[in-house]
């Protein structure tokens, strides 16, 4: 019976329902060089997990970065490396005394 009058007030119409669609939201993807691991060194654009491993073996070594050009300090890091990952690099703050 509410079958018959669904159908009677129209309900089949065929109408398409009209969603509004919210815009994408962009993400930027951000590292801490000298706090990240494996894991977030390896979403670096041109880097692996050979070049990951490699940054962590030198800031297990030889201390933080103290500024994002230190990469260079990497074996297999050079400045078109360098210059494809610096946006994804967030700023290296001074040492605190």
């Amino acid at each position: 019976m509410s079958l018959s009058y669904w159908w009677y007030q129209g309900g089949h119409r065929g109408d398409l329902i009209e969603i509004d669609r919210a815009p994408p939201l962009s993400a930027q993807y951000l590292v801490d060089i000298n706090e990240a691991e494996l894991p977030e060194i390896i979403q670096l654009p041109r880097l692996g997990e050979t070049m990951a491993r490699r940054i962590l073996t030198e800031r297990n070594l030889n201390g933080p970065f103290e500024q994002i050009d230190d990469l260079i300090r990497v074996n297999g890091i050079g400045p078109k490396t360098l210059a494809k990952i610096r946006p994804y690099l967030l700023p290296i703050s001074a040492k605190q005394d």
